[in-house]
């Protein structure tokens, strides 16, 4: 069973851990999220857990992979825990609107520790997810997934996900053909 948690001092040295093992809760940027992650918690922990709660968007902008910087988006990120930190998950949206920009791909976006995948905890999570997305007012959610994720297309199918169809990623992200589902709430 797994529930998830507001990132907190207490989950910190599990979460760290995770990092440390080489995981990335970012399926965009890898390995650079994990070392700026561990650098920001070596300098101030609690302004990096700070900065993982944002439903206002008072953060700095938002690094896509080519460098462009865009506006932050209102946000918040839990992590998955079953005990220990066992991946992360992340809400994204725009104040009044359900419809996102082209540049965000997707309202949520999730990742499970290598060492833990296959045991239904990203299905799980993005349940629990939806639950947080209706309670800040959005009607649906989309999530998008890369053709060659079968686990991670599962996942949204079996939270309800309608596929929306196929997809070209714009060139800040490599321009790759994706897939984008939905999610009625």
């Amino acid at each position: 069973m797994i529930e998830i948690v507001k990132p907190a001092l207490e989950h910190l040295p599990s979460y760290k851990e995770a990092l440390e093992r080489g995981w990335s809760p970012d399926n965009v940027r890898l390995l650079e999220t994990t070392r700026e992650q561990l650098v920001a918690i070596e300098e101030d922990p609690v302004a990096f857990l700070a900065g993982l709660d944002d439903p206002e968007a008072k953060g700095p902008p938002v690094a896509l992979p080519d460098g462009t910087k865009v506006p932050r988006l209102p946000g918040f990120r839990r992590w998955i825990w079953d005990g220990e930190a066992a991946g992360s998950i992340g809400l994204r949206w725009q104040r009044g609107t359900s419809a996102l920009l082209p540049h965000v791909l997707g309202h949520i976006g999730y990742a499970v520790v290598p060492w833990k995948r296959g045991r239904g905890y990203a299905t799980e999570a993005l349940r629990l997810m939806l639950e947080e997305a209706r309670a800040v007012g959005l009607d649906y959610v989309e999530i998008t997934t890369d053709f060659d994720n079968p686990a991670s297309q599962q996942v949204i199918l079996a939270n309800g996900g309608i596929l929306v169809g196929r997809f070209a990623k714009l060139a800040a992200y490599g321009g790759a053909e994706s897939l984008k589902y939905r999610i009625d709430l």
